[in-house]
């Protein structure tokens, strides 16, 4: 069988360009033609003109989730059959993770399956909150809905995650020249004056002895370094991994001056989104609540919500117990009250994950601008400490000359 470049004209009269796999030229050409295509240039494959794909495969950002989800509503909206939705969307997604689950999920379909279970077989690219709309919109025929809904999710997160990578480029880079500002001077800079300074006819203060010892040891010891760095982080892992482990370092960053406060808005956010997001769609309270515990990244908040739950299960209101776990802020548990008053929860859920998004948004940049003079500062004050280390004995030794 061979694979065969083609360029063509569809049914819609745009361009369109492609590889399939033929046993024969001639069969290839049928295969365009069949679907109603025109085409323009049909060559074999070879080494010359093979297409390469240099996408190495990675997990889909949650932008190229928002832009597939708003795809498929808008050709749905237009009348497309599930199927051939999928199929048009294949041929336009670039991440190859997404686009191989895409066709996964056609054939599936084509073989019987529904779309829920079809995405159900992919749960590193669709989320189980994800699926559980998906199957919600099949059986109430609102699969529109379901998928406007997650493009909506999708576009939050990826607008959250933008502005953390914006605001956290200039700290990191401060960060990143710090380490290696100092690195260089005690490895190469400072040793050039160590012989200097120890010839020097006069005591040397406690800073330069301290600054010579630490360059010494980072030049001779440099891999002892290296491995307790890497035993550091690897050691985070498997803490962060462990169940006690994680619960010990998410309840700790809660008490962090600043960054609690922004994990706290950022995962009240993440809940009432969720569960709006849930409810609105039909899906049984309980059930909701445990998908939505599931998504939060501190395990404080997801402990607090599946207590909730239990407290729901037994015929209690759902923002009693919200309010009795003493972590969620006190905005999310009165406004989920008004909502069971009015019956119109998943609205204020809405309501208060609007507010929060913009919480946690002027949380992260006032976080970034307080850590950028506290680097500078850092800097200024390492980068001083061993420049003195080197100038204070000399300035000393000019002065005794001075004096002679």
């Amino acid at each position: 069988m061979g694979s065969y470049n083609y360029t063509v004209i569809g049914k819609d009269g745009k361009q369109k360009k492609g590889t399939l796999e033929a046993d024969s030229r001639d069969l290839a050409i049928g295969e365009l033609k069949v679907e109603g295509d025109t085409i323009i240039t049909l060559e074999e494959t070879n080494a010359l003109n093979a297409n390469i794909n240099l996408d190495i495969g990675g997990k889909p950002k949650p932008r190229d989730m928002s832009v597939f989800c708003r795809q498929f509503v808008s050709i749905v909206d237009a009348g497309v059959p599930v199927i051939s939705a999928l199929q048009m969307l294949s041929e336009q997604t670039s991440n190859k993770r997404l686009r191989d689950a895409i066709v996964d999920c056609k054939k599936a379909i084509e073989k019987g399956s529904t779309l829920a279970d079809a995405m159900r077989a992919h749960p590193d690219i669709f989320s189980r909150i994800f699926v559980t709309l998906v199957e919600a919109g099949e059986q109430s025929g609102s699969l529109s809905k379901s998928f406007d809904r997650m493009g909506k999710q999708f576009e939050k997160e990826h607008t959250l995650k933008a502005l953390i990578k914006k605001t956290s480029i200039y700290p990191i880079i401060l960060i990143s020249v710090t380490i290696v500002v100092v690195i260089i001077m005690l490895t190469f800079v400072v040793p050039t004056f160590k012989d200097m300074l120890e010839s020097l006819d006069t005591p040397l203060p406690g800073i330069t002895i301290f600054v010579l010892n630490l360059s010494n040891g980072l030049k001779k010891y440099w891999y002892i370094v290296a491995s307790v760095v890497g035993l550091l982080i690897i050691g985070y892992q498997l803490v962060r991994h462990n169940p006690a482990g994680r619960e010990f370092l998410d309840k700790t960053q809660l008490k962090i001056p600043r960054v609690g406060d922004l994990k706290t808005k950022e995962n009240a956010a993440a809940f009432t989104r969720t569960l709006a997001t849930l409810l609105a769609t039909g899906i049984p309270m309980m059930e909701a609540l445990a998908i939505t515990a599931g998504t939060l990244s501190n395990v404080m908040f997801e402990k607090a919500v599946m207590a909730a739950r239990d407290a729901v299960s037994m015929g209690s209101n759902l923002s009693m117990p919200l309010k009795d776990s003493a972590i969620f802020p006190p905005l999310v548990y009165h406004m989920i009250s008004i909502g069971e008053s009015t019956g119109d929860i998943d609205g204020m859920l809405d309501k208060v994950a609007d507010y929060y998004d913009e919480e946690v948004k002027e949380a992260t940049e006032q976080l970034m601008a307080m850590l950028e003079p506290l680097i500078i500062i850092l800097l200024a004050f390492v980068v001083g400490t061993i420049i003195m280390s080197v100038m204070m004995p000399m300035a000393s030794m000019y002065n005794a000359l001075d004096k002679a």
